[in-house]
């Protein structure tokens, strides 16, 4: 059970890289728009930190952390307002606002925060 919650653990961290990355590409080298693999990403650590957070995957010390899995959660949730709110300016043909985009970045990195330091 342990070796199935580590390949559930990486496929989460994979959901983060891939937010995280597609965000640096675009702040970093890009357009500053927010695009489809931000989606995606967020989907896949959202669905595999909702598995994490499930009874069979119990740590070592067989307590979970429910203020950090909530707190994680609220803030996954406002990441995909923040992408949706700004995905549907760019469909208008608007830009993004910066407060936008830098948030899903600062978000991001604030959530893999509160996973290795809490």
């Amino acid at each position: 059970m342990e070796t199935l919650r580590h390949i559930v653990l990486f496929i989460h961290l994979l959901g983060f890289a891939v937010l995280f990355g597609s965000w640096a590409v675009q702040a970093f080298g890009g357009k500053k728009q927010l695009t489809s693999l931000m989606n995606v990403g967020l989907l896949i650590a959202g669905v595999a930190g909702l598995a994490l957070a499930a009874p069979w995957g119990l740590p070592a010390d067989g307590r979970m952390n429910y203020a950090k899995i909530g707190t994680k959660l609220v803030i996954l949730l406002i990441i995909g307002a923040l992408i949706g709110i700004g995905m549907a300016r760019q469909k208008r043909g608007a830009a993004v606002p910066p407060v936008l985009f830098w948030g899903v970045g600062v978000l991001t990195a604030v959530n893999a925060g509160i996973a290795a330091i809490w």
